[in-house]
């Protein structure tokens, strides 16, 4: 320590000789007149000379050591503070000497200051206090507003400081508040004039030193380490502004904090200033070593004693080291608002402004374009304020006596009173897995800890190595303290670091000496044995969930280490280990986020050796020597178990994401022919129980693998078998076990568990037709039970649910058709079906009555929509995709009959059938071979779509028709001969000729005679009767009255009909061309059963094609970008994808895997025709820019979706983005263009449906994703001026250097049913599957979308709306005559 500076111990007046009484009695008669002329400006001081004021001075320094009782003291203390303005505003009341020397004089006014700080009796007094204060703030504005001070009084005043701040700092503790206000005023002003003098004359290095020196014997104080941390953050803070510039994320800081560096302060300066500053207080981890800190008597005192402040000071150190860290990262956005609220045992005033932060458990948010727009279950380190947040009271609770049920406090910062808690379900009481140690265990704390979305770091930060340069000494060393004691402070240091290496650049390489000490970190950290320490695993966890996605060199060999950390906390349904000082949900996200990352590393690397690497340290389970590929049998069990034990429903959107990635990928692997895993024989069925602690009551979970075969003794059994179908049915059954149970309450949960039940249809592996049956049937059960909830219980979301399922019911019945082949399960299927469109089911019904009777009542329209869709799909497109009727118009079919005459087209005839079927009708003409069989040609166009029948009416079945059908028309026959044989004349009698003679009994005369029934207004009428039986008596015997036999002619057959009206053939067998059928209801607005519609009217052929182009089915579309490293402007990403060697190979395979090349030929009439080529010959020497939608588009069609993928390039910049898919997009059925009613009638019903666009973007490096330029690709890639971007969902693909896949989604954060599935932000997931997941989550993205949406229509709805419109323009009034005779008559 400097020597001036040791000893100076403040001057010593002459009047200390005298007796007290004397020099108390001088002191007063002196200073009175002085005081007496300070208020007055008329008054001129009376000392005129240098040897009278320097008596005077030393009267006035005994006079600051007399006692408090009086106003000696404060008139003293008014005297120098006045004529300590010399250097700011010289008046006559300063006596002159001081005027004209004044630096000389202040200087040593300052040493006799000193005397008013030294240790006495009645320090803890409101006065002393405020005397003080009056000092500090004089010497403040002397500071501030001395424009000409010399060098040598800012060092006097500096020293002057920093020995008051000894004194009062330097005792083992400050007790009261006295103490405690003037220790933190001292302290502020001590570093407020530190920094003042550091812009205006900076201190000399030996003064530096000196501070260095004493902070360091200060550091047992927490307002030292607030203070120190305070200022660190407002040197930062401008540091960073000059270091990275404007674009760089500002770190602000409340505006208390950064007034404290001066504006006037150069560049070169502050960051000298900065990292002296920083240094200042020495190596912080020192506190934690008693061996350094005890070496001033002070704290060998503190260090004795047993309720020592030290491990609470030493977390608060390190979490300013922390909060440093984040601000380098550019993760930091801290609220300007100060707080006043302080935690408990800071030795801090609550009348001081302070920043309130959050635990560090993350990061905060970061200044991006897509920060709104992130995802709600990411993890941060929230800052509501810029300056260093006050020590939290996690450490207080270090005497009370430990708990086996209080587990140490987790490392990072708490949750101040003033944030709201997260909000999480109860959990239920459950045995730990592990018994962990409370001998060196701190007890809880009550506080938790909350954590927020989890930004990415800002592209303009510096390297890694840089940041562990600066901080990592420390951080390492902190890290690395084995003491449970400090394990607050080591907590955070663990925290930080992993932030660190998880913030590395794309094409950033750490130095390994730094690799190699962070993986002992977290190797130490990562323990789960008896000696482990929870807060600092739980803080490893939450700072780590992207750790092994950032492509660290080395860093698979941890997977061992991580399985073990996250099976204990994934499996553990309660975590009382952890719940008194981190939130359950928290922690269990980012361990779930952490699994989701290790999925796919046992199978991407299935013969990777994991062996120990510490000599015998970690050779338990926390370390499994073997390969990577029998670890995943453990992965698989977390997986099932955390499932079981989550009850929180972001986390399980989670989880039921990575069931699906991790099913898809298996699936995938086993049908490329890859080796599996030999399977032992033994059950393989996974059970769940709930075993009993021998220590604690409560339960957790345990996996067992059947009643024979190997087992593990740590809780979690390994599962003897990974095969694709053993987990797609153990996943099935645990996913309709819950939809059906626990989670039915729960429509976030619902809807995610629907889009992976739907995914898992969608999954290739065989398994038993019983196993999906039983799927199906508990779809079934789920709409049941939702339908039948009470009538106060619906509302839109529960009808969004029920749709949703009915939408995972169709993928069932259309992806497995030979599921309904079963009578039982066809039932259940269309008893779904009719509770849907009818809201009943028959069968519950006491009578039978028939569809058409039924009283529709169905549980809401968009209900009913949806059940008329899974009626279609079981009636039409069950086993009938791709169909090719569906490709078939008017035109094309004349030309499939060879028929050249153009007006042909109007020999269609047309029909409306139930006022919702148009049929088309074309009545061909009959060759020479086809004259007995009339042929009919129809277009039937419904909600449902279009489809192309031709019908031929035969009398014999197919079998042998061309070999008989000849023999049912005879030929013509030789003449007959008219006199062949022997004329015979017969009579043939009316009645038998014995009838007379059989007697007639009563029964014969019960019909009576007819004269004796006739009545006189008959008569006239059975005259006429007899007249014509004569007349025709006559007739028949004139051959034999002419005396000449009559010469029959012999009766040949007809020749065969050349022309048929087949149309009314067709319509008359189907029972349509009957009275009750073209009976017009007479009700307003309802047609008959069977209409006809008028062709020949304007417009009708232009409104059929409009209606060919409405999609039947849910029709999306999907934009591909490429970014190569580094890349911001639009024009260069748009150019990439014009040649492969602007991309990856990766990328090349990536789109061959979402789709199907097709051809586009623009037609007339805006048709658009589509011919499927191979993808190799299509992209040629292109990098995936040929399919930007002119000539060529990917595309992946099934049953119920169409997908349209386009690559926009620099060749088709003028591509519209916003254009429906219908417009660029080919269907395998009809164009995709959604219809507004308003195209053919403006009060038109149907509604357009709601645009929405997903954005997948092929990223190189991936710290462009948060300057991914939006905006610009929209203005350059579409012609709209308008255009939201909350219509965009974005998909970010990242390759990764081991050959995984890290996804990052950016969606629309403000739904109400939570995260969309598979691909949740943080996947990783393999190249095999990469092009399945990004397919179902463009499927899932629009189809959420559409759930949100008000003005979303099923496509089949938007189509009969326009057939209505086209009936009612084109109907043909005709009277039923009319009507008939039109069936007769060509068209």
């Amino acid at each position: 320590m400097d020597q001036s500076l040791s000893s100076e111990r403040g001057h010593v007046s002459v009047l200390s000789c005298f007796p007290p009484s004397v020099g108390k009695d001088v002191v007063v008669a002196v200073v009175k007149p002085l005081r007496a002329g300070l208020g007055n400006p008329d008054t001129c001081s009376r000392l005129y000379t240098d040897r009278q004021v320097k008596w005077t001075m030393e009267v006035l320094c005994y006079g600051l050591t007399l006692p408090l009782d009086g106003d000696t003291v404060k008139m003293c203390v008014d005297v120098y503070t006045d004529w300590l303005m010399a250097l700011v505003s010289p008046r006559d009341s300063i006596p002159l000497p001081i005027r004209r020397e004044p630096d000389l004089y202040i200087q040593q006014i300052l040493r006799h200051l000193i005397s008013l700080f030294a240790p006495r009796s009645d320090q803890v007094s409101l006065v002393y206090l405020s005397l003080c204060q009056q000092v500090l703030c004089a010497v403040q504005t002397l500071a501030r507003d001395s424009a000409v001070m010399s060098r040598d009084t800012w060092q006097t005043l500096l020293r002057f400081l920093l020995r008051i701040n000894h004194t009062m700092l330097a005792p083992p503790n400050t007790t009261g508040v006295v103490s405690e206000q003037l220790s933190h005023l001292s302290m502020v002003v001590l570093f407020e004039m530190w920094l003042l003098s550091c812009s205006r004359c900076f201190p000399s290095h030996s003064l530096w030193l000196t501070g260095r020196q004493m902070l360091s014997s200060w550091r047992h104080q927490p307002v030292v380490v607030e203070q120190w941390c305070r200022v660190n953050t407002a040197l930062t803070s401008r540091l960073l502004l000059l270091t990275f510039g404007p674009s760089f994320p500002c770190f602000e800081v409340p505006d208390e904090d950064a007034a404290l560096i001066p504006a006037e302060m150069d560049d070169q300066r502050v960051s000298h200033t900065w990292f002296r500053f920083l240094h200042l207080l020495s190596n912080p981890v020192d506190l934690s070593r008693h061996v350094i800190v005890g070496t001033t008597p002070s704290s060998q005192e503190e260090a004795l004693r047993g309720d020592n402040l030290l491990p609470k000071i030493f977390f608060r150190a390190m979490r300013g080291v922390s909060t440093l860290v984040d601000a380098f990262l550019g993760v930091t956005v801290v609220n300007k608002e100060p707080t006043q609220r302080l935690l408990s045992n800071t030795g801090l005033p609550q009348s001081i402004h302070f920043r309130d932060r959050l635990p560090s458990l993350g990061v905060a948010l970061t200044r991006s374009p897509f920060k709104d727009r992130l995802p709600s279950y990411g993890l941060s380190r929230p800052r509501s304020g810029s300056a260093p947040p006050t020590p939290v009271n996690i450490l207080s609770m270090l005497s009370a006596p430990p708990s086996i049920t209080s587990p140490p406090p987790h490392s990072r910062r708490l949750k101040p009173a003033n944030v709201s808690k997260a909000t999480s379900k109860p959990l239920t009481t459950s045995s730990s897995p592990h018994h962990w140690k409370t001998s060196s265990q701190p007890p809880a704390s009550t506080t938790h800890l909350c954590s927020s979305p989890r930004p990415s770091p800002s592209p303009l930060r510096c390297n890694m190595d840089s940041l562990l340069h600066l901080f990592g000494c420390w951080l390492f060393d902190a890290a690395q303290i084995n003491h449970n004691r400090w394990a607050a402070g080591r907590g955070e240091a663990c925290g930080t670091l992993c932030r660190i290496f998880t913030c590395k650049k794309t094409a950033e390489d750490i130095l390994p000496i730094y690799l190699s000490r962070f993986y002992l970190v977290l190797l130490q950290g990562l323990q789960v044995s008896e000696e482990a320490c929870p807060p600092v695993l739980a803080s490893i966890l939450l700072n780590s969930t992207c750790l092994f996605c950032c492509d660290l060199k080395g860093v698979n060999l941890l997977l061992p280490a991580f399985i073990s950390a996250v099976e204990n906390v994934l499996l553990d349904r309660d975590l009382l280990r952890f719940k008194n000082f981190v939130t359950p949900v928290d922690l269990r996200r980012a361990s779930i986020f952490i699994l989701l990352s290790l999925l796919p590393l046992p199978l991407h690397f299935p013969s990777v050796q994991s062996e120990v690497l510490l000599d015998g340290q970690f050779s338990g389970d926390d370390v499994t020597a073997g390969t990577y590929q029998s670890l995943m049998p453990r992965l698989i069990s977390v997986l099932i178990g955390a499932l079981h034990t989550e009850t929180d429903a972001s986390n399980t959107q989670i989880i039921l994401a990575a069931m699906l990635n991790l099913v898809q990928d298996l699936a995938l692997l086993e049908a490329a022919g890859q080796p599996k895993q030999e399977t032992p024989k033994c059950s393989t069925y996974f059970h769940f129980q709930e075993t009993k602690s021998q220590h604690s009551g409560a339960g957790r979970p345990r996996w067992t693998t059947g009643t024979s075969g190997p087992r593990r003794t740590r809780g979690t059994n390994t599962i003897l078998s990974h095969s694709a179908g053993i987990l797609w049915v153990q996943f099935v059954h645990l996913l309709t076990q819950c939809l059906t149970a626990q989670w039915r309450n729960d429509s976030a949960v619902c809807l995610s568990a629907l889009e992976v039940l739907g995914g898992l249809a969608k999954v290739e592996v065989n398994v038993e037709q019983s196993e999906r049956r039983r799927a199906l049937s508990s779809v079934c059960c789920y709409i049941e039970f939702q339908c039948s909830r009470p009538p106060p219980l619906h509302s839109r979301d529960l009808h969004s649910i029920i749709v949703a399922a009915f939408t995972c019911l169709n993928t069932w019945v259309t992806r497995h058709p030979a599921m309904l082949d079963q009578q039982e399960c066809l039932l259940e299927v269309l008893e779904i079906v009719e509770l849907g469109i009818s809201g009943t089911k028959s069968k519950r019904e006491e009578e039978v009555r028939c569809k058409e009777e039924k009283e529709l009542n169905p549980v809401s329209l968009r209900v009913k929509e949806a059940a008329e869709v899974t009626l279609n799909c079981v009636m039409q497109v069950l086993g009938a995709v791709p169909s090719l009727g569906g490709l078939l118009d008017e035109d094309a079919l004349i030309r499939c009959y060879s028929l050249s005459d153009s007006s042909l087209r109007k020999k269609f005839r047309y029909f409306v059938l139930d006022s919702s079927v148009i049929m088309a009708m074309l009545e061909q003409p009959q060759g020479p071979e086809d004259a007995s069989c009339p042929s009919l040609a129809m277009l039937i166009r419904g909600p449902s779509g279009r489809h192309s029948w031709t019908l031929q009416l035969h009398l014999q079945p197919r079998e042998g028709r061309t070999h008989t059908q000849h023999f049912l028309i005879p030929g013509c026959r030789a003449a007959a001969q008219e006199d062949a044989g022997i004329q015979c004349s017969i009579k043939n009698p009316q009645f038998p000729e014995n009838i007379e003679r059989v007697p007639s009994v009563k029964a014969d005369r019960s019909i009576p005679a007819l004269h004796e029934t006739v009545t006189e207004e008959m008569q006239p009428q059975l005259e006429r009767l007899q007249t014509t039986f004569q007349r025709q008596q006559q007739v028949e015997a004139q051959p034999l009255l002419s005396g000449r036999s009559v010469v029959m002619a012999t009766c040949r057959p007809p020749p065969p009909v050349t022309g048929f009206q087949t149309a009314r053939l067709f319509l008359s067998h189907l029972g349509l061309l009957t009275p009750e059928t073209l009976k017009d209801p007479g009700t307003s607005g309802v047609l008959a059963q069977l209409v006809s519609l008028d062709s020949s009217l304007h417009g009708f052929s232009e409104d059929l094609k409009r209606l060919d182009q409405l999609p039947s089915r849910n029709c999306d579309s999907a934009f591909i970008f490429y970014i190569r490293a580094g890349q911001r402007m639009a024009a260069e990403i748009l150019s990439n994808v014009e040649s492969s060697s602007s991309v990856l190979s990766h990328f090349l395979d990536f789109l061959s895997s979402l789709g199907r090349p097709m051809e586009v030929r623009q037609h007339q009439m805006g048709k658009v025709i589509t011919d499927s080529l191979e993808f190799p010959t299509v992209i040629g020497d292109s990098g995936g820019g040929v399919f930007n939608g002119e000539k060529f588009i990917l595309m992946y069609a099934d049953a119920l979706t169409e997908i349209t993928f386009i690559v926009p390039s620099s060749s088709s910049h003028k591509a519209n983005l916003q254009k429906s898919p219908g417009e660029v997009e080919p269907p395998t059925e009809s164009p995709s263009n959604p219809y507004s009613g308003s195209e053919l009638r403006p009060d038109s019903a149907a509604q357009p449906t709601v645009e929405l666009n997903v954005l997948i973007v092929w990223v190189e490096s991936f710290e462009d994703i948060e300057r991914f330029p939006l905006s610009d690709l929209l203005s350059e890639t579409s012609t709209h001026t308008h255009c939201s971007v909350s219509n965009f969902q974005l998909i970010f693909i990242h390759p990764l250097k081991t050959g995984l896949y890290r996804i990052c989604f950016h969606g629309n954060t403000t739904s109400k049913f939570g995260s969309v599935v598979p691909l949740v932000n943080g996947s990783v997931v393999s190249k095999r599957s990469l092009g399945f997941l990004v397919r179902e989550m463009v499927i899932n993205c629009c189809h959420r979308r559409r759930l949100d949406s008000d003005s979303a229509h099923l496509p089949h709805i938007i189509r009969k709306h326009m057939i209505s419109d086209i009936i009612h323009r084109y109907l043909s009034c005709r009277s039923e005559p009319s009507f008939y005779s039109a069936l007769f008559q060509d068209p």
